[in-house]
């Protein structure tokens, strides 16, 4: 996850994590955001910044994960989210694009909480006519899986670093920092 806005694993969601730490309903997630698919993505920030009124929170590139470049917008009034979805040439999501099927994905969080938890919840819908990708916990290092609703539409299921594995990041990367300055 990576450049401005989220670092994955380290710091999964960035800047803009405290808009997502609400607590996940009594189904251990609850609906985040709904991520649509754009072909120009300058162009449609453009449109749904200016024409739209929607706000930058926070953006990310997974382009070193064969993916493309994500932006996070909300409504100031309302407080819903939008996240815009580019994917390059070459990318495993790079498919052709056909005007009106332009959901990329819904995503649900599950909240701070180990990877042990989102690997049951993900095992779960599985068990309930969820269909799998190639996109799961176990690929991820435990911080987002992807599975697919009965027609094929993907939802995103990710969660934020317990406080213990923010402590550990926080102790690895002030120990890295000390490591350089020494060399």
């Amino acid at each position: 996850m990576v450049a401005a806005g989220r670092s994955r694993p380290d710091e999964p969601l960035g800047p803009g994590a405290k808009l997502f730490r609400e607590s996940p309903s009594r189904h251990g997630m609850h609906l985040r955001y709904s991520g649509v698919r754009v072909t120009d993505l300058d162009r449609s920030l453009r449109f749904y910044t200016k024409a739209l009124g929607l706000r930058e929170v926070t953006r990310g590139d997974l382009s070193q994960f064969g993916r493309g470049t994500w932006v996070l917008l909300q409504d100031p009034a309302s407080h819903q989210r939008l996240e815009l979805n580019w994917y390059p040439k070459g990318s495993q999501f790079d498919v052709p694009f056909i005007i009106g099927e332009g959901l990329d994905h819904i995503g649900f969080f599950v909240g701070p909480a180990p990877a042990s938890t989102l690997n049951r919840i993900y095992q779960r819908l599985l068990r309930q006519g969820a269909g799998p990708t190639n996109v799961t916990p176990a690929t991820t290092d435990g911080w987002v899986g992807y599975v697919t609703d009965p027609d094929g539409n993907w939802i995103e299921i990710f969660r934020d670093q317990t406080a213990a594995e923010k402590r550990r990041a926080k102790a690895q990367a002030a120990a890295e920092k000390r490591r350089k300055r020494r060399s």
